[in-house]
């Protein structure tokens, strides 16, 4: 038991990400991460509001940071440039500066399948660091279920995460 509560305070410390499939269906997933970031709330919101400065490039369509973008109002886009064209990540529902921010969109491969999903960052401060859970509910239709890509997804998110993470503490996502 001592050796359990260690590990804890120990993952505590370092920011430790907490990842976790909270529920898989055939026809929707919940998914969730969990992170302390050793920065105030507003500069981890000023973060969350340049996804083209953590998010992984490889998980994009151009390959190209200058061509993420995030207009935190509602209604406003995460919009990533083309060639001629573009896409549409998600769209910002609610935002409540420094507190919470809820997007509307299916990220990546699943903008081809008939689901939809709700992208919500939540923001808690003390003591001059800010607990970031990020929970992601998508629901709909997928051939084969969508609870064969909870776990990938999760995956994702949590690696994009630990990225936005190290970028607020140290400057690089990487």
């Amino acid at each position: 038991m001592k050796l359990l509560t260690a590990a804890i305070a120990i993952a505590a410390m370092t920011g430790a990400a907490h990842a976790e499939v909270i529920d898989s269906q055939a026809n929707g997933f919940t998914v969730r991460q969990s992170l302390a970031i050793a920065a105030p709330a507003d500069k981890v919101w000023a973060a969350l509001s340049a996804p083209g400065a953590w998010w992984d490039m490889a998980h994009s369509y151009s390959h190209d940071r200058a061509a993420m973008s995030l207009d935190l109002r509602p209604g406003g886009l995460w919009l990533e440039k083309l060639p001629g064209g573009g896409v549409v990540h998600m769209t910002v529902l609610y935002l409540q500066p420094t507190r919470v921010l809820r997007l509307d969109g299916a990220l990546g491969p699943l903008q081809a399948l008939g689901v939809t999903g709700r992208l919500t960052f939540a923001l808690t401060e003390a003591n001059g660091a800010t607990t970031l859970v990020n929970t992601y509910d998508v629901g709909g239709h997928a051939s084969g279920g969508l609870d064969k890509l909870a776990a990938p997804v999760d995956g994702v998110l949590n690696a994009q995460m630990r990225r936005l993470k190290a970028y607020i503490e140290t400057g690089k996502p990487e």
